[in-house]
């Protein structure tokens, strides 16, 4: 990778675009129906559950990197699929951020200590019926992680100049209650990163990166 690619997907660069991205925004139109029009009344409906996710974009040897999560095969709502780390909000959280921040160190043992946050971005309404509050933060290295085998069976890696990188992002579809549905896939080596996730990661691409 040259060293103009490694300066614009550095922790510093991020940094700098995150900044950016502060609530409350006045965007609402963040979804699974953003690739599915048609379908947008069954998607951005009333009784959706709040949720946050934390996005960890960890600085190393000057290339940023975002750990991902996979999830037990167990779980009601997506269980298997690769995901950020996060869930509901308790109507005891203060905050997304609070919620984001405390199903991390739940779910992947990231203590705080090691996490700043640096933006929000504006929410992401899934199919499965949750509005996702996207918390953008910075990890310092040096963490170890512990899992919480009964939410997650994995965590890694990825490179952000990969999920950044418009090539990867492949649109694909499937049939859902008899109509075409479609969503991001993103490959990364024996991980499959679809769905949620990839929308999410597809919305930063678009407004940090694009």
């Amino acid at each position: 990778m040259d060293a103009q690619t490694v300066q614009a997907f550095s922790i510093e660069d991020f940094r700098r675009r995150a900044a950016r991205e502060q609530a409350p925004h006045d965007e609402t139109d963040y979804g699974d129906h953003r690739l599915n029009p048609d379908m947008r009344d069954l998607i951005v409906r009333d009784g959706l559950r709040d949720a946050a996710v934390l996005i960890p974009v960890v600085d190393r040897d000057g290339e940023a990197s975002v750990i991902l999560t996979k999830r037990t095969d167990t779980l009601r709502s997506h269980a298997g699929q690769v995901a950020f780390p996060g869930g509901r909000i308790d109507a005891t959280d203060p905050t997304p951020e609070f919620t984001a921040l405390r199903e991390t160190e739940e779910e992947i043992g990231l203590g705080q200590e090691f996490i700043e946050i640096v933006g929000r971005m504006p929410d992401y309404v899934s199919g499965s019926g949750f509005r996702i509050v996207p918390v953008l933060s910075i990890v310092q290295p040096g963490f170890v992680l512990t899992i919480n085998r009964d939410e997650v069976d994995d965590a890694f890696e990825v490179p952000l100049s990969f999920l950044m990188d418009p090539a990867n992002h492949n649109r694909e579809s499937r049939v859902w209650q008899e109509r075409e549905r479609f969503y991001y896939t993103m490959p990364f080596g024996d991980r499959y990163i679809w769905g949620v996730t990839a929308g999410i990661i597809r919305t930063l691409y678009e407004r940090l990166y694009a």
